[in-house]
């Protein structure tokens, strides 16, 4: 479990004045505040001004002073200008976004879950820092953190300040059942995620409790988001829907507009990441809703997926083949590239299909539910989904 013990120990990360980050992206060149999900683009010649001056004593440009001010009302410190922006060296990778689960242990067992089974394992924390300065070093400006329970992971307080330090924008997925604690409370305090993803499982403390199998969880949900509310957490609700909780579905949405918080209504159920049926067994159907046309992503590309023990993937659904980014280091990556376009060849079940056009399910997610039994009426046209 997560302490302050292990938060202000593992941690060298300085808690004082906002720090910008002035990072390429995708070609351009972005000034950022951790914690804020709007960036400034700002054009090669300002990035190259801040790479060189960010190196002596020289104070901050007017320029930049005047950005801060106007896109996040932020008041740059009278110092050096190395105080007051990271400048993130260019990557020859070209990676921007990652996602990463840190572990896949939980304190729910929900049975609608796509981790299969919920091991506690994972790197050490020398791996652990090894593996985000290969994500720095990449390139990724943007990385989300998630799990299993990314909260409840010992050292994800120390991981999440050291992904701060390292220049990056870091957003959460959890379930919400340790935002209530006072150690997690003073960390997101101490630095802000540009977004919270929390996901709901019920509108009832009955409903709730059975769905994650962990009685007082709802309890411990509320006064989670009461605290986020009540600390201006940047707090986004996924509203996820089974057959267990399909009746409370419209409390659910209400009980997020009561909090203010955007939300989406999430109602497909999807195989384990390896490919076993048993989510699909609390599928609402009442409530399946077709995907959007599938057109093609940039997965492998620009983005790429991280599990505990350091394995590189094209996304979370796309596992196999992967790169070990901890024995073979950045230079894994771009092998990611040629991955994921033969993980979209239409092969197997899929393979001299007539509606490609509108296909709705990308090859590696239509390979799962084809291991996982086929049930097309789920995913695809020729049986019925989405036509």
């Amino acid at each position: 479990m997560i302490t302050h013990a292990t938060i202000t120990a593992q941690s060298t990360a300085s808690s004082s004045a906002p720090r910008l980050v002035a990072s390429p992206f995708l070609g351009q060149y972005l000034l950022v505040q951790p914690g804020q999900a709007a960036g400034v683009r700002i054009p090669e010649s300002r990035y190259e001004e801040l790479l060189a001056d960010a190196a002596g004593d020289q104070s901050a440009p007017a320029w930049l002073i005047n950005a801060a001010a106007k896109a996040w009302g932020t008041e740059l410190p009278e110092s050096p200008l190395r105080d007051a922006v990271l400048v993130r060296e260019r990557s020859r990778y070209g990676y921007a976004k990652a996602s990463w689960e840190i572990n896949l242990g939980c304190d729910y067992d929900c049975e609608f879950c796509y981790l299969g089974e919920k091991r506690f394992a994972g790197l050490d924390w020398d791996g652990k820092q090894q593996l985000l300065r290969v994500m720095r070093d990449a390139g990724v400006l943007w990385l989300q953190i998630t799990g299993g329970e990314a909260l409840i992971d010992r050292e994800f307080g120390a991981a999440y300040e050291y992904a701060h330090q390292l220049g990056m924008m870091v957003q959460v997925s959890t379930n919400g059942s340790s935002l209530r604690k006072r150690p997690i409370r003073d960390l997101f305090a101490r630095r802000r995620p540009y977004r919270l993803t929390v996901s709901l499982y019920g509108a009832t403390a009955e409903t709730y409790d059975k769905v994650t199998k962990n009685r007082g969880a709802f309890g411990r949900f509320v006064q989670g988001l009461d605290v986020a509310r009540d600390d201006g957490l940047p707090i986004r609700l996924n509203v996820i829907v089974s057959d267990d909780n399909a009746h409370e579905v419209d409390a659910m949405v209400r009980l997020a507009e009561s909090y203010g918080f955007p939300h989406h209504v999430y109602t497909s159920m999807s195989p384990t990441i390896d490919g076993e049926a048993n989510p699909l067994a609390t599928q609402s159907l009442d409530h399946l809703q077709p995907r959007s046309v599938f057109t093609g992503c940039n997965a492998g590309h620009t983005f790429f997926h991280v599990d505990p023990h350091g394995i590189a993937s094209i996304c979370k659904v796309g596992r196999d083949p992967s790169v070990n980014l901890i024995t073979e280091g950045v230079e894994a990556l771009p092998r990611l590239g040629s991955i994921a376009e033969s993980l979209q060849l239409r092969t197997g079940g899929c393979s001299g299909c007539t509606k490609t056009g509108t296909c709705r399910t990308c090859r590696p997610l239509a390979k799962l539910y084809q291991e996982a039994g086929d049930q097309r009426e789920l995913y695809c046209q020729h049986g019925g989904y989405g036509s």
